[in-house]
């Protein structure tokens, strides 16, 4: 049985990961990248609605500092990606409140003033989604549970590389670390409806 989950959006931030022109456009399961983006719409809608904090993170992928030798773009020759594939998508609403940062490695919070911002706002509780489920979103899960933060997962505002990957870690992984909620339930929790 699913555990009961209320939220106090006051203290909850939604923090989506790369939904970028880069990203968004490459091929991911089980969601689409305009699925993802479009539940990160509504989400953020509600959350904002509500009085709690919305996060845009995105990565700066001429800049990235984790990626293998022989990643197409570390291979000599490979000009860089363009400008815009950093840049976030408009499609998911973004407002002149919500936080946004960038990062150069997967995770949100290394290198980056994530826990800083979230800290000086109360936050406590992090509901995270975005793309790809097992590289930003989950590494910047695991920082936010290293560091004491509640987390819910939205399964269908998350995508992977493929659909065996993302289901793992929704799977084998993510409810150790917190609430696996759908964007229906989620937003359910932090407007108690």
């Amino acid at each position: 049985m699913t555990q009961a989950l209320s939220l106090d959006p006051r203290k909850t931030a939604l923090v989506m990961i790369d939904l970028q022109h880069g990203i968004v456009s490459r091929a991911v399961a089980p969601h689409s990248g305009a699925q993802v983006v479009e539940k990160a719409k509504v989400l953020a809608d509600a959350l904002r609605a509500q009085g709690g904090t919305v996060v845009w993170v995105h990565v700066l992928l001429n800049e990235l500092l984790a990626l293998p030798a022989d990643n197409s773009m570390h291979k000599p020759g490979t000009p860089p990606a363009p400008a815009i594939a950093s840049e976030l998508v408009p499609e998911i609403g973004q407002q002149d409140g919500d936080v946004v940062i960038a990062k150069r490695q997967w995770g949100a919070f290394h290198g980056t003033n994530l826990e800083q911002q979230l800290r000086r706002r109360g936050i406590d509780t992090i509901v995270l989604g975005g793309i790809a489920t097992n590289f930003g979103v989950e590494s910047t899960a695991r920082a936010a549970f290293d560091q004491g933060f509640k987390l819910v997962f939205v399964e269908d505002a998350t995508s992977g590389l493929n659909e065996e990957m993302h289901r793992f870690s929704f799977e084998k992984l993510f409810g150790f670390m917190g609430h696996v909620r759908t964007t229906q339930e989620t937003i359910a929790a932090m407007t108690g409806a």
